[in-house]
């Protein structure tokens, strides 16, 4: 069940909406004259939501290049690529 709060807790409660945040994941939902204002995330939770967001914007221009025809490249080739530049070459 989503967290709603008044404005108000801002001021007066502002460090259990902090903990609340932090320790769930989950966002508070602020209102205002009885109307949804803002959602409150923790910084955590924010910085996840935005990297997903930045993930799937990638992944759709990767199917649209794939869609267009391009070639990607072999991932066992890549892999052994990325293993040899962190461990040197095997």
């Amino acid at each position: 069940m989503p967290e709603i709060r008044p404005i108000s807790d801002l001021r007066n409660s502002a460090n259990d909406i902090s903990d609340f945040c932090r320790q769930t994941g989950e966002p508070v939902f602020i209102t205002r004259n009885g109307k949804g204002d803002m959602a409150v995330l923790s910084l955590e939770e924010y910085e996840r939501q935005q990297g997903l967001i930045d993930l799937y914007g990638k992944l759709a221009i990767a199917e649209q290049e794939i869609a267009a025809g391009a070639q990607g490249e072999d991932f066992l080739a890549v892999a052994k690529q990325l293993r040899e530049r962190i461990h040197g070459a095997v």
